[in-house]
């Protein structure tokens, strides 16, 4: 079984919005809680100075907050420290995003609007969908049972109080237009490989929510410049970007379920048609 762990950026008016996952294993998890753990420990006590008990990425890349007083390069190289943590524990990835000025402009006349309310349900709908396909057409070994339970996941988001149950009855029974996503067949459940309902968790107590606002932050940051909406705002920010954006490409599975080149149905057509140019 599978954990999820989501968490978004750029749903508060900016250019861009982008929902980020870490896919971690069930049986991974213990060691993963007590790695990130170290991770913040080594961070307090080696690179900053000072208890960092969480990760605030925006404040981090900034250099606000407790990290106010650690110049560029210092930061620079604890993010990169951060992206070696995610690099050598072997988590993969999944994103979405979306151009929110097409969205907002075009949104609200769209057929599938009456489903999606909002922009934060886009998001997570899309993910989940993308993770349904990626994870029903995983090939594993082992037995039939085994390889079907394999990759069931668990979807765990930050706390979103105006958007849960909206979105948990979105799960339990979503529309039929979404079955064409993910190819459903005969006698197949909807959306089999998610398992029961999303749960909603409060961001300071689960790391890996923290890694996914993160991994959220970068993804948005690079696709805003190389999409012409932001400049640089120091120079040589979109090589350095481009560089981090490329880590997580790296561990990122569903590209080509998230965002299909080809033979879209018209379900993907609709979450294909608000993605920033750079990823089509």
């Amino acid at each position: 079984m599978k954990f999820v762990y989501l968490d978004e950026r750029g749903t508060g008016g900016e250019s861009i919005a982008v929902m980020a996952g870490v896919i971690a294993d069930a049986a991974r998890m213990r060691p993963t809680k007590e790695d990130w753990d170290s991770l913040l420990n080594y961070l307090s006590e080696k690179l900053v100075g000072k208890e960092i008990t969480e990760i605030h990425t925006h404040e981090l890349y900034r250099g606000n907050g407790e990290w106010r007083g650690i110049d560029g390069p210092q930061r620079s190289i604890i993010i990169d420290v951060i992206f070696e943590w995610l690099t050598k524990r072997k988590h993969h990835v999944i994103f979405t995003a979306v151009d929110t000025n097409k969205f907002n402009e075009e949104h609200k006349g769209n057929d599938f609007s009456k489903d999606i309310e909002s922009l934060w349900q886009f998001l997570s709908f899309h993910i989940t969908l993308s993770l349904q396909k990626c994870m029903q057409g995983a090939k594993r070994g082992g037995t039939r049972r085994k390889k079907e339970s394999k990759n069931n996941s668990v979807l765990v988001f930050d706390h979103q109080h105006r958007e849960q149950k909206k979105f948990t009855e979105l799960l339990l029974t979503p529309p039929e237009w979404s079955r064409t996503y993910y190819d459903k067949v005969k006698h197949q459940d909807d959306l089999a490989k998610i398992v029961d309902v999303p749960h909603f968790v409060d961001s300071k107590q689960v790391g890996m929510i923290q890694l996914a606002d993160f991994i959220s932050y970068f993804v948005r940051k690079y696709l805003e410049i190389e999409n012409g909406f932001e400049e640089e705002s120091y120079e040589g920010e979109l090589n350095k970007l481009e560089e981090w954006y490329a880590i997580i490409e790296s561990r990122c599975i569903c590209m080509s379920n998230s965002f299909p080149k080809r033979g879209r149905c018209d379900t993907a057509e609709y979450f294909y048609s608000f993605v920033p140019e750079s990823l089509k």
